[in-house]
């Protein structure tokens, strides 16, 4: 408008300037403002790019755009323009700082947008987009750029020596990071921490910190942790480090159990030591002087070939380290030897056979005893009844031990003879003797030992005839089954005069009933294991015999 104007009107260059001036300036009192737009803030890191938006609003659509600048103030420092562009004339870039670094998206008046490349952190600041327009005059819009800097993180543990007084045993630091960093430490020793900060000339911030405490030979190897937290970093950065205390060594021996006794092989002596840095030298002596001939050092060990009276002394350790030496020593007695080790194994198992045997031996004791109890229960001859004589081993008793008493099980007792093929068979008994010459001899059997009367005439019949005898029924030839009750039985008997006793009670074997009659009746269990003895006689092993 301002150009056609001129054109219509030739007048000199100094009215013309004038005229423009004074036209752009009452437009612009006629008109309200305009807009740009921009982002108000960015963030960035160095030798990254990033895009600054520009755009111009014209809500009427008449105001006119001539020109466009971008202007850089940074954050200690004036304002500068670094890009501008022109329909007419194009793009300049006046700012050295920024040349072949930035650079316009468009080759508009409508979207200046710019690119810097190679960031650094002095490009942190404003950058102000600003229109000169007409009618309205100069518009713009301010975006902030703020540049992030990671921080390069590092912890390091300083090597100190115990003493008393407080001093750094580790440092940890963020250095060159934007904004600042904050530094913890965690730690259990008991110290504290101090924590400094530099600025660079690039707008980047180190903080430092060191941890102290008065350092301790038990605080050697502890651990305290270092802990960076930035905003750049999505967690905290955290490193442990070990507290390295230098002391003198410290020294003990072990090994002596106070049994050297004269003989022994092999004994040891450990020298233990404790110290930063690690020992350089452990060396052995004894309080006489040099060591014995039987003694030998191998380093922290001490090795005893064998114990004699010359070992009977005081040995002594001395370790050393670059902060100092120290020394420990042990008096070792000798004694005599009580006893040669494996003799005493010999002894100690001579006497538990000799246990063992005793234990064996009295087993065996009382399994016999029981089971010759038990033969004297149910009737067999002991080892010192003879055959020939009586169960007292005399040759003028009435009875001998082989009298054997056969009843039947229910017999009627008015048939002492009774000769029919029935159940009230006769009763047959008989018992060996022996004559002046001590040969057995069968005689006729008498009862008045169990005090039954029952005639006989004649010899008996033997124990084999009676049971092959037709004349006794089947009631005579059944076999009777011991059963469980004979335990009882055998108790019973003992209770009342079994063996050894003095009761009247007979025997559990047979049993005594009163008939009708009033005469006495004897059953007899009669079991299958009959023995052949060596007078030609067969009996039962379970027979009783009177």
């Amino acid at each position: 408008m301002a150009r056609d104007y001129a054109a219509r009107c030739p007048v000199s260059p100094v009215r013309n300037t004038w005229l423009v001036a004074a036209t752009i300036l009452l437009v612009a009192k006629g008109i309200g403002a305009q807009k740009v737009r921009v982002e108000e803030e960015l963030e960035a890191y160095p030798t990254e790019s990033v895009d600054l938006r520009c755009q111009f609003i014209d809500g009427g659509g008449r105001t006119k755009l001539t020109q466009v600048s971008w202007i850089w103030e940074p954050t200690d420092g004036q304002r500068d323009n670094i890009a501008v562009y022109h329909p007419i004339y194009g793009q300049s870039f006046p700012n050295v700082a920024f040349k072949d670094r930035v650079a316009f998206l468009h080759n508009s008046l409508e979207n200046p947008s710019i690119r810097i490349s190679k960031l650094r952190m002095s490009d942190a600041g404003r950058y102000t987009c600003e229109y000169a327009t007409y009618p309205s005059g100069n518009e713009q819009g301010t975006t902030t750029l703020i540049m992030l800097a990671k921080p390069k993180n590092s912890a390091k543990v300083v090597t100190v020596q115990a003493g008393t007084k407080s001093v750094v045993v580790a440092q940890c630091e963020a250095a060159e990071g934007k904004p600042a960093a904050t530094i913890k430490w965690l730690a259990s020793v008991g110290g504290n921490h101090s924590t400094s900060t530099t600025n660079g000339p690039d707008g980047t911030v180190t903080v430092r910190s060191e941890y102290r405490l008065v350092p301790t030979p038990t605080d050697n190897g502890r651990e305290v942790t270092c802990m960076v937290d930035q905003k750049t970093q999505e967690r905290p950065w955290v490193y442990p480090v070990k507290l390295s205390v230098e002391y003198p060594p410290s020294v003990s021996i072990e090994g002596y159990d106070n049994n050297w006794y004269i003989g022994r092989s092999n004994a040891v002596l450990l020298c233990l030591a404790n110290g930063n840095p690690p020992p350089t030298t452990i060396t052995w002596t004894a309080a006489s002087g040099a060591l014995p001939d039987t003694v030998v050092a191998d380093g922290n060990k001490l090795m005893v070939k064998k114990v004699d009276d010359a070992v009977n002394t005081t040995f002594i350790c001395e370790v050393k380290n670059k902060l100092g030496a120290s020394r420990h020593h042990i008096t070792t007695i000798v004694i005599e030897a009580l006893e040669d080790p494996p003799s005493a194994g010999v002894v100690a198992g001579a006497i538990i056979g000799s246990l063992l045997a005793l234990l064996l031996v009295v087993t065996l004791i009382a399994v016999l005893l029981t089971r010759s109890r038990r033969q004297q229960r149910r009737g067999y001859p002991s080892s010192g009844d003879s055959i020939a004589t009586g169960s007292g081993g005399s040759n003028g008793g009435d009875y001998g031990n082989k009298a054997r008493l056969l009843f039947s099980g229910t017999g009627n007792s008015s048939s002492k003879n009774g000769t029919g093929a029935n159940n009230n068979g006769p009763i047959y008994t008989y018992r060996e003797g022996c004559d002046a010459t001590g040969t057995l001899t069968e005689k006729a059997n008498d009862y008045h030992h169990h005090h039954l009367h029952h005639s006989s005439t004649g010899n008996p019949p033997s124990a084999h005839d009676i049971l092959l005898s037709g004349e006794m029924g089947e009631g005579e030839r059944r076999k009777f089954d011991l059963d469980d009750s004979m335990e009882e039985e055998e108790e019973q008997y003992d209770r009342f005069g079994g063996v050894g006793g003095s009761g009247n009670m007979l025997p559990p074997a047979y049993h005594v009933r009163r008939g009708h009659g009033g005469e006495e009746e004897m059953d007899v269990y009669l079991d299958d294991d009959m023995e052949s003895q060596r007078d030609g006689s067969v009996i039962s092993r379970t027979a009783i015999y009177v």
